[in-house]
């Protein structure tokens, strides 16, 4: 039986290529550093920059701990850029909405459909008069609310913050919190963005 042939160097390049362009576009938009990243993965910093430059021929574990450091398959670091562009319908998102736990008339959906490492945000939709309850987090949490449409009260801490449109809400995500539309005759729209601090960070 004869082996299988062997990548040509061409094909080796052009990977090599595409995990050097997909490596940066990645660490960027995490905001890491070649350091952070390294640290998270447990690797050399040098290994890092070897990938960015092209000239790296990575092992699997090392293809595993950048992967898993920058939260997407080993495939999305190998593809080609165009093969990482992806269009989601409407449905297909709706399909990832689900309803809120903690109240009623409150219904949240992903804002983006891919996982983001350390990141939750979805959009928030109330009805006339909803309230929900908020999820406490580990100490070191940090939750943003963007009003986008209405009138959006947040309780944080037993202190009242009344938010119009356009207008946003910083608070440490470890204090009880809960969201209230404000207006009971018009619905209301906000984007909870949470940057969950790290277990035993």
């Amino acid at each position: 039986m004869s082996e299988p042939a062997a990548p040509s160097p061409d094909a080796s390049g052009a990977t090599a290529s595409h995990l050097a362009r997909n490596l940066v576009s990645l660490r960027h938009a995490r905001g890491l550093t070649q350091d952070g990243l390294a640290k998270s993965a447990a690797l050399p910093r040098s290994t890092i920059a070897t990938l960015e430059s092209g000239d790296g021929n990575p092992s699997l574990s090392v293809l595993v701990k950048v992967a898993g450091a920058l939260g997407v398959p080993i495939d999305e670091l190998l593809a080609s850029p165009r093969a990482m562009v992806r269009h989601w319908a409407a449905d297909e998102v709706a399909l990832r909405s689900r309803p809120a736990g903690k109240g009623r008339g409150v219904s949240l959906r992903v804002l983006v459909p891919e996982s983001v490492p350390d990141e939750m945000m979805e959009v928030m939709d109330f009805e006339p008069g909803a309230v929900m309850g908020g999820t406490p987090h580990l100490p070191g949490t940090r939750e943003f609310f963007t009003c986008l449409d209405g009138r959006v009260n947040l309780m944080v801490a037993g202190e009242r913050y009344t938010l119009a449109e356009g207008e946003v809400l910083a608070f440490p995500g470890n204090l009880p919190h809960s969201y209230q539309n404000a207006d009971a005759l018009e619905p209301a729209r906000g984007i909870s963005l949470v940057v969950l601090a790290k277990a035993g960070v």
